[in-house]
């Protein structure tokens, strides 16, 4: 039991982190706020990431209500995640950073407005990060399971700030080599995670329409 939790704790975790991407918009947001001084980008990172956080978890929460109200099948939400998952890990593969246009402006509100769009939706929070966490919430068979989804969802919340906070320092770490090998690397994952959810939605569409008993499908 403890190795099953274990296990999907990580995956969970691995899965929403390579979907809200911190590190592949940093450059982002740093390009955004490097006009604000640093008290003004340090709050637009924590306010970005807490819309971005309560709307996940409003998700989490609202996800089985929305499959009954458009009649949608798990195993229909996986194989549309896992498409999105593999485009975007598609993207970063292949090096490619979200590409956000927005007019400067110098005044108080900026900072506001940033923070909840395009930051905040749909960079942090996109529809990669909603699909995944409505998937992982309906993974989750157990009450306990469920709490780890809520608390990988808090952890990658949490690790996403301190890397927004820490921008700067990160990226003069890593370098511009080093920046392209980890979205490459994470490209990767997301490839990988992408593939695991397309079939394990596919495989029991494809048994009901083949009326193929499930025990011989596995």
């Amino acid at each position: 039991m403890l190795d099953e939790m274990f296990t999907f704790g990580i995956f969970s975790y691995v899965s929403l982190f390579v979907m809200v991407d911190p590190i592949g918009n940093l450059p982002i947001f740093l390009g955004m706020t490097n006009k604000l001084n640093p008290h003004q980008q340090n709050g637009v990172a924590l306010r970005a990431t807490l819309i971005s956080y309560l709307i996940l978890i409003a998700i989490a929460f609202t996800g089985q209500a929305i499959f009954r109200f458009f009649d949608i099948r798990i195993e229909e939400l996986k194989i549309v995640g896992g498409i999105i998952f593999f485009i975007v890990g598609y993207e970063m593969l292949h090096a490619r950073l979200s590409r956000t246009n927005i007019d400067e402006e110098s005044t108080h509100d900026y900072a506001h407005d940033i923070a909840l769009t395009p930051l905040g939706i749909p960079m942090l929070c996109g529809p990669g990060a909603m699909a995944n966490t409505m998937v992982l919430w309906n993974l989750a068979d157990s009450i306990p399971k469920k709490m780890t989804v809520i608390i990988t969802l808090t952890l990658v919340m949490v690790t996403t700030l301190i890397i927004l906070l820490g921008g700067k320092r990160l990226t003069k770490f890593l370098g511009e080599s080093g920046n392209k090998v980890m979205l490459r690397l994470m490209g990767l994952i997301t490839m990988v995670i992408a593939v695991h959810f397309f079939f394990d939605g596919l495989k029991p569409i494809l048994r009901d329409i083949l009326n193929i008993p499930e025990k011989a499908a596995g």
